[in-house]
């Protein structure tokens, strides 16, 4: 993967700040993604002002702003110039990156979601940024190819059903997602839904290592390393699947298909609501929300260019939140993954990268940034009340990211 520094400017520039003085960073993101939409000469100014934007100086774009409540400074072409003087300094750690596609965007959702079951999702509704929604039929049809980026959310890729039985086994919810489900593996051939699960993550595997960009979080995220570990496999007790699961499932598991986790270890209780000790959600104690953050790292914009981009901020220091998976065991985290973001008092790590392929996976722990513990049947979290959430800025890094990668060369 190759970026692209610039030269100075010769025009009068937009500049969109991201650092305090910027009244709605969430929706800045959407003015981004609205330039390079349009064809606009963008660039991404890492670690200048909490990683502004960029672009030509024009009325619609002005407009834009103005309209969505984005905080923008129009400069001149020798004020820019300067600033593009001061980044490319060797001796400062900051970067310009040029934007130059808007990724095509796919979110892995059931049809009966509601949109307050992804934080994802609200981000890019309150963002303005347009999605696609996509679901196992469109994954085994092999539309993935179709987009840049995709979403995985509170899934379970095991077959499990998000392990709600003991609690929720009696809703009318519950009973009616199970139906579903069994209903669309069989209609696709499958003799158990955990079979199907098992055939949509090896495709968004497919999709990683062609080019794809991946981010999950909450339960998506160790659900899927386990579904691929557990191909071919038996994990799902009979409430789950009609049978036991194999006894010896835990030592024929291969952790080498994953793409962050090794050496963890299944929970073996299936009333339990907890997939693996890959999380530390019941294991971290009891943590005062008051005292629950994380620390995002500070990378090398001129070195680490893709790490940088992921850990744009206003501030290092992240309120935690929770989630059915609310944060990764660092001790069973891949050496070749990059942790980006951590509470080393608890050993847990919150924020992840790695490649496969020709593509990157992202994996974020917790559910919505904004909403310390989510619980089922709370009402949504008005994204309007938190315009410069930081835990939401993560997110939305992840969504411009795509949008940096150097176009192919023609052959």
């Amino acid at each position: 993967m190759a970026w692209t520094t610039l030269l100075p400017c010769h025009a009068a520039r937009i500049l969109i700040p991201m650092d305090q003085s910027q009244r709605d960073h969430l929706k800045a993101y959407g003015i981004a993604y609205w330039s390079i939409s349009r064809g606009m000469d963008a660039q991404w100014l890492l670690n200048y002002r909490g990683g502004s934007f960029a672009m030509p100086q024009v009325q619609a774009l002005e407009a834009e702003c103005r309209l969505r409540g984005v905080t923008y400074e129009v400069l001149a072409e020798n004020t820019y110039s300067g600033i593009l003087q001061e980044v490319a300094d060797p001796a400062v750690n900051m970067e310009v990156v040029k934007l130059e596609k808007a990724p095509r965007i796919a979110v892995y959702t059931p049809p009966t979601k509601q949109p307050w079951d992804d934080a994802v999702t609200m981000a890019l509704t309150y963002a303005e940024i347009p999605y696609d929604k996509v679901y196992d039929p469109q994954v085994l049809d092999g539309q993935l190819p179709m987009y840049d980026w995709l979403h995985l959310h509170h899934e379970d890729f095991t077959g499990q059903y998000g392990r709600f039985y003991f609690a929720y086994r009696n809703a009318a919810w519950y009973q009616a997602e199970v139906a579903e489900a069994e209903r669309l593996a069989q209609s696709r051939g499958f003799a158990k839904v955990s079979a199907l699960k098992s055939a949509v993550a090896q495709r968004i595997r497919e999709f990683v290592a062609g080019g794809g960009f991946l981010f999950a979080m909450c339960s998506a995220t160790d659900s899927y390393d386990i579904a691929l570990a557990a191909l071919g496999l038996d994990i799902c007790e009979s409430m789950y699947d009609g049978d036991p699961a194999d006894p010896m499932a835990q030592d024929k598991l291969n952790d080498d298909a994953c793409f962050a986790f090794r050496n963890f270890t299944l929970t073996p209780n299936p009333l339990e609501y907890e997939f693996s000790n890959i999380d530390v959600t019941t294991t971290r104690g009891m943590v005062p929300e008051t005292e629950d953050f994380f620390t995002i790292f500070d990378f090398s914009a001129k070195w680490d260019v893709v790490p940088t981009m992921l850990c744009q901020n206003h501030t290092r220091l992240i309120k935690g939140f929770m989630g059915q998976t609310t944060a990764f065991n660092k001790d069973l985290i891949k050496p070749e993954v990059l942790v980006m973001g951590e509470s080393k008092s608890l050993n847990e790590a919150r924020y992840i990268h790695g490649n496969f392929g020709k593509g990157t996976w992202t994996f974020f722990g917790g559910h919505d940034p904004e909403d310390y513990q989510h619980l089922v049947g709370e009402p949504p979290t008005e994204l309007s009340m938190y315009p410069n959430s930081p835990g939401y800025r993560l997110i939305l890094n992840n969504i411009l990211f795509p949008a940096a990668r150097k176009k192919k060369q023609k052959t």
